[in-house]
């Protein structure tokens, strides 16, 4: 199942009456959905166009129209590799020869990529970059996994000399936010969208003047809905058993989208720190290497 049906058949029980009549159309028949126009579609379902425009706007989508064409690539997409499995991840079983383990880890971080990539808005992307190209400061914002996620995209930040802070405790996230103002960045990234301290100290970097991006499993989330540009990942990893193994996968891999696309973006003035923290690194890791 795509990351946008799986969504929706999850949140299925936070619509109201007529949006679960909207994404039960959907989900019983996406093919055709992916063909109608929105008047048609309103008729079959009887609710109104503007319904269905508030619906796909809820799940982050521009409208109808960007929500049929992310659907169709989605579904074009599983159609055309029946042979990689479609969106399916592989649970942690007991007595699996390594082998087996090691197929099963390929595929599900490789399935989590292609799903995450499906989902990528390039103008919110593209938005996100300028805003922490051009950030004063930047703050990074994760609980337990996330926060490695967080700590991942700071020792990158750092190495370009982007002034940025990444807490993990929660206090210290607040504390930080607090004193954000406008032409700062807050970055929060929570798998659920739905994690309080990290909701807290978002809301708090956006009261404080600060510029809001988010990173979340795809779907709606009070995180999502707070930030001035949400970012999603793959949201079909699902069991406690996983360890948040390929979702964790998803989020680097946008993680490494932005910071690819801000070097590039400013290439003149970040690619000479890169080299420079590089060339450093090297000169006194082997300035002390013979010492114990």
């Amino acid at each position: 199942m795509s990351p946008i049906l799986h969504a929706l058949e999850h949140e299925q029980a936070s619509f109201s009456q007529m949006e679960r009549k909207l994404a039960e159309r959907i989900l019983s028949s996406p093919g055709e959905v992916v063909h109608m126009g929105i008047t048609e579609l309103a008729e079959q379902c009887g609710i109104s166009p503007a319904t269905i425009t508030r619906f796909c706007k809820v799940l982050h989508f521009k409208g109808f129209p960007d929500f049929k064409v992310k659907l169709a690539a989605e579904l074009a997409h599983s159609d055309a590799s029946p042979q990689e499995g479609g969106s399916s991840y592989q649970d942690i079983v007991a007595g699996n020869p390594l082998s087996v383990i090691v197929e099963a880890m390929q595929a599900n971080h490789l399935t989590s990529i292609r799903d995450t990539t499906s989902l990528l808005d390039l103008e919110r992307l593209q938005s996100a970059i300028d805003l922490l190209c051009n950030a004063r400061r930047v703050d990074l914002y994760g609980m337990a996994t996330s926060s490695i996620v967080a700590q991942d995209f700071y020792q990158k930040l750092i190495r370009i000399g982007v002034n940025c802070t990444a807490f993990a405790d929660s206090h210290m996230q607040i504390t930080s936010a607090s004193s954000l103002s406008k032409g700062d960045v807050a970055f929060a990234v929570s798998y659920s969208g739905e994690t309080p301290e990290t909701i807290d100290a978002l809301a708090c970097a956006g009261a404080s003047g600060a510029s809001t991006i988010s990173l979340t499993s795809y779907g709606s989330s009070t995180l999502a809905t707070l930030a001035g540009i949400p970012l999603f990942s793959s949201s079909l990893e699902q069991g406690m058993r996983r360890g948040d193994m390929a979702s964790r996968i998803a989020q680097l891999h946008i993680i490494d989208i932005l910071f690819t696309g801000m070097v590039s973006t400013r290439f003149g003035d970040f690619i000479p720190k890169l080299e420079q923290s590089y060339l450093n690194v090297q000169h006194y890791r082997h300035k002390r290497g013979g010492q114990s």
